[in-house]
């Protein structure tokens, strides 16, 4: 019913755009991946996939207004692995089980000052610490919500969604802690402003994970907090990108723990003549040192931060600080290849009260493009110390979009 009044709205908004051209746009998406994975301290200690996912659909505009159907397929191609789901939980886990979804069912109104999206869509907010698509697993996560973007002023923009389901990684065969989908009353709020030293956000994010066997709703919280991200020519040749975040986590409707966190991050890049130098300190504090008291991110796109290796998907109970230092180099083309990158971060792993150090880990990136296929080869090796074990994964990616 949410869907039905948040669409009938929207197609009265726009009724007038109706009266023109209808166009259609394809969309097209494949990806090819092996995945390997190599984790002390199990029966088991290895995993290999080969998963292919497809995503197909159109787009049809008329206007300002538009609708988006697009529907995937995973399917496993290897299968010597946990997905999460199935197989056995005796051995490492690769998240990318067999799905078929509809993945977006949008309809979408857009103006110069005024964006207005209602269905099944990608939300992806800031640099997606917080709420995110999740792009990197097959089923990626999307969330059925109706989203405002209006832009009042030059400069300004105010960003407010309502989500009252968010689609997850799992797919149709989701089940307990692992649901095919989350519901709940979830409100995304930004309000940015352009500035001259950077765009300046300041954010409001309550969290509704309604579900009990979504860890017995210790999962929702409300999220307020501010980030300044921007970029400074230093030289012909030479820029410098940063980005400074701040926010506070407290418990949110039906979560029984009673706790407050802090997030911090510091980040520095710095791009000279195709070398790229990069430095950050990120930290999801802790509370009391009881689970799932610390900072949380349960619909950001957490494969992104602090390490591939995926170790602090959930954040630990004494929370954890992330140091972390890295650099590569781009080339334009190489041979029949464009945008070819070759990338390595390292991670070092604290914990945020107690002075523990978790681990270091090393993550590898090679990438490049041919015609309408972006390849990548990845590689992540988390040194264990005092937190979870040894860890090594290998990715082989291949993705074409239409």
């Amino acid at each position: 019913m949410k869907y039905l009044f948040a669409t009938a709205a929207m197609i009265a908004f726009a009724g007038p755009a109706c009266a023109q051209e209808i166009l259609l746009k394809p969309v097209a998406e494949a990806r090819l991946r092996y995945e390997h994975a190599d984790q002390a301290g199990l029966p088991i200690d290895t995993s290999d996939a080969v998963t292919a996912r497809v995503r197909t659909g159109a787009m049809a505009s008329s206007g300002a207004l538009s609708a988006t159907v697009v529907g995937q397929g995973t399917l496993s191609i290897l299968d010597r692995r946990y997905d999460g789901l199935n197989g056995a939980a005796t051995r490492p886990l690769i998240a990318d089980p067999e799905n078929v979804a509809l993945y977006i069912a949008q309809l979408q109104y857009r103006s110069k000052a005024l964006t207005l999206t209602g269905g099944r869509q990608k939300i992806a907010l800031d640099d997606e610490r917080f709420v995110g698509n999740v792009a990197f697993r097959d089923n990626g996560q999307t969330y059925d919500a109706a989203r405002l973007e209006l832009v009042p002023a030059k400069g300004l923009k105010i960003d407010i969604a309502y989500a009252w389901s968010a689609r997850t990684i799992w797919g149709f065969q989701g089940r307990g802690a692992r649901q095919q989908a989350v519901s709940g009353d979830n409100i995304f709020a930004n309000l940015s402003y352009a500035t001259p030293v950077g765009t300046l956000t300041g954010f409001a994010y309550l969290v509704d994970q309604d579900e009990a066997a979504v860890q017995g709703y210790r999962l929702s919280s409300q999220t307020y907090g501010a980030r300044l991200a921007g970029a400074l020519p230093i030289s012909r040749i030479a820029k410098i990108s940063y980005q400074l975040s701040h926010a506070r986590q407290s418990d949110y409707h039906r979560n029984p723990n009673d706790y407050r966190a802090d997030y911090w991050l510091a980040d520095a890049t710095l791009d000279v003549k195709g070398w790229k130098l990069n430095a950050g300190y990120e930290v999801l504090g802790a509370d009391r040192g009881a689970a799932l008291t610390s900072f949380q991110t349960p619909l950001g796109t957490n494969f992104k931060f602090q390490g591939w290796a995926d170790k602090f998907l959930t954040t630990p109970a004494n929370g954890v600080r992330d140091l972390y230092a890295g650099g590569g180099y781009g080339w334009k083309r190489w041979g029949p290849l464009t945008g070819v990158s070759l990338l390595a971060t390292w991670h070092r792993f604290d914990s945020d009260r107690l002075d523990q150090h978790y681990g270091n880990e090393w993550n590898l990136l090679a990438s490049a493009k041919a015609g309408k296929t972006m390849l990548s080869a990845r590689y992540a090796h988390y040194d264990a110390k005092a937190f979870a074990t040894d860890t090594e994964k290998l990715w082989l990616q291949a993705d074409w979009t239409l």
